[in-house]
């Protein structure tokens, strides 16, 4: 069954490398997939920039006019109406990070509501200023839920401070998913981190003594969206 996830969250809170990250596994998987770039707030850290790594991996992608161009006011192209119809076994959304952003998505509820296989989660940075504690983050997820009015229906932990994170901070992290989802009633979908990281964050959680149902799924990932002098020599931005 085609499968479809709105992947949203703050500056900052990591939402376009889980999708990337989403993307890439289930093509190498075999599966048809399509990645939506709706995010039309930022003009950095989207997920168009890994543009010709999308493509080789025949990833179908999707993408604000004028997006990286240089024109400072993209637009949202009607080819993303084509998704809701197309044959892809995987849609993903990468949604602006804060409430405008997701006021692209309100216009396309008509078609949500009426999908069966379809999910938005909210990705947590504690580590970033705006979504540091819980009632950031519900008051957040209260604001895009108004906007777009699609409802959040899981929430993930991806606290991180880049390439200097430590287990420390995913371990921070699970209180405040932790809080958030007693607070919202929504389920923590998983815990996203580097492959070494969530491995050592893993073991500590199980020494702790740290519920499952607080950890949720283990997203191990590749950080496509960092800045390094090989991929930039390589590839660009």
């Amino acid at each position: 069954m085609k499968r479809y996830y709105v992947i949203i969250g703050n500056f900052g809170s990591g939402k376009t490398e889980l999708a990337l990250n989403m993307a890439f596994e289930a093509a190498a998987e075999g599966q048809k997939v399509t990645l939506v770039d709706i995010d039309v707030i930022n003009p950095y850290f989207r997920s168009t920039e890994r543009k010709a790594e999308l493509e080789a991996a025949g990833i179908r992608l999707i993408s604000p006019n004028f997006t990286s161009s240089g024109v400072e006011v993209p637009s949202i192209p009607p080819e993303i109406f084509s998704v809701f119809s197309d044959n892809s076994d995987l849609v993903i959304f990468d949604v602006g990070g804060d409430p405008v952003g997701s006021i692209a998505m309100g216009q396309y509820y008509g078609y949500f509501k009426e999908l069966e296989n379809f999910e938005v989660w909210y990705v947590i940075n504690c580590r970033r200023p705006l979504s540091s504690g819980a009632a950031e983050n519900l008051e957040m997820i209260e604001k895009i839920t108004g906007v777009s009015r699609l409802k959040v229906t899981g929430i993930l932990n991806n606290t991180n401070l880049a390439h200097e994170t430590t287990v420390r901070d995913l371990l921070d992290g699970v209180g405040i998913t932790r809080e958030v989802s007693e607070r919202s009633g929504l389920p923590v979908i998983g815990t996203v981190g580097t492959p070494e990281i969530l491995e050592a964050f893993l073991k500590e959680a199980a020494e702790r003594g740290i519920p499952e149902d607080l950890i949720g799924k283990p997203f191990p990932i590749e950080r496509y969206m960092h800045r390094d002098w090989g991929r930039y020599t390589e590839s660009g931005l």
